[in-house]
């Protein structure tokens, strides 16, 4: 926390902007560290509080406002693109669509706070035309409460934070090093994980012109669209015979799975 501290007096209120910014835009440069190192030095004095708040949200809205744009030209294809870069493709943006699901507008009020929907939640609302009115007033107020909450929480404890740093600081360069460390071995065991479903997936895996010539064929298939509810709103064409099912709904008995002939399935 130290060095935070110590790049923020260096660099000023520039960076605070920027940092939010590439963190909401997808880039894996947490901002929670910088939120409270700038509460805390607004808390000695050395930053102020409410442009440290306002910077935030600007960085918010510059970057859900991208995110919303690409979702209105682009539709559900950002949310593939989104889904091919996370690092947890079994549930990739499938909980995030059920969150906005339930809660519409007011999911970009608390999305920041939760993992995974702060990235989402933006193209969701252009995907489906969400007024940009609403979607700049809600999106706001949800990024005003994510700042105003870690500005403020670093505000309140800026002595604590001050004598972290220290300590930190005195600990050197290892401190550092064990961190960073620590980061690697996050990330390399979520992108392992990945290869392994990926090539779990692959052993029961039909391509799209390998299904063609069975239906050609005359072959009698079970084809299911399990895609959420969110995505065949975007984008209602499916594959013709195919009916539609909820993922969850897999694990029932169910007398429209047949088990004597060929099931296939498939999502976005």
């Amino acid at each position: 926390m130290h060095s935070v501290l110590e790049f923020l007096l260096h660099h000023g209120y520039a960076v605070l902007l920027a940092w939010v910014f590439a963190e909401q835009i997808g880039l894996p440069v947490p901002s929670l560290p910088i939120l409270l190192a700038a509460g805390a030095l607004a808390g000695s004095g050395r930053f102020n509080l409410a442009g440290s708040i306002f910077l935030s949200v600007l960085g918010c809205l510059v970057a859900d406002s991208s995110w919303y744009v690409l979702g209105r030209v682009r539709g559900i294809k950002v949310l593939q693109l989104l889904c091919k870069i996370s690092l947890e493709p079994d549930s990739c943006v499938r909980r995030t669509e059920g969150l906005f699901a339930k809660q519409g507008a007011r999911s970009l009020l608390f999305a920041k706070f939760v993992p995974g929907l702060g990235t989402v939640a933006p193209p969701l609302a252009g995907i489906f035309h969400m007024r940009p009115s609403r979607f700049l007033l809600f999106d706001a107020f949800g990024a005003l409460l994510w700042s105003s909450f870690y500005v403020g929480l670093g505000f309140i404890f800026s002595g604590e934070i001050e004598r972290i740093a220290e300590h930190a600081f005195h600990l050197g360069s290892g401190l550092g090093v064990l961190v960073i460390s620590a980061l690697a071995a996050y990330v390399a065991y979520k992108f392992i994980a990945r290869q392994r479903f990926l090539r779990e997936l692959r052993i029961g895996r039909i391509t799209a012109d390998e299904l063609k010539l069975k239906i050609d064929a005359g072959e009698e298939l079970v084809i299911v669209d399990l895609r959420h509810s969110l995505d065949f709103e975007a984008d209602p064409h499916t594959i013709p015979g195919a009916f539609r099912m909820e993922a969850k709904d897999l694990e029932e008995k169910d007398d429209r799975l047949p088990r004597d002939r060929d099931v296939i399935l498939y999502c976005t």
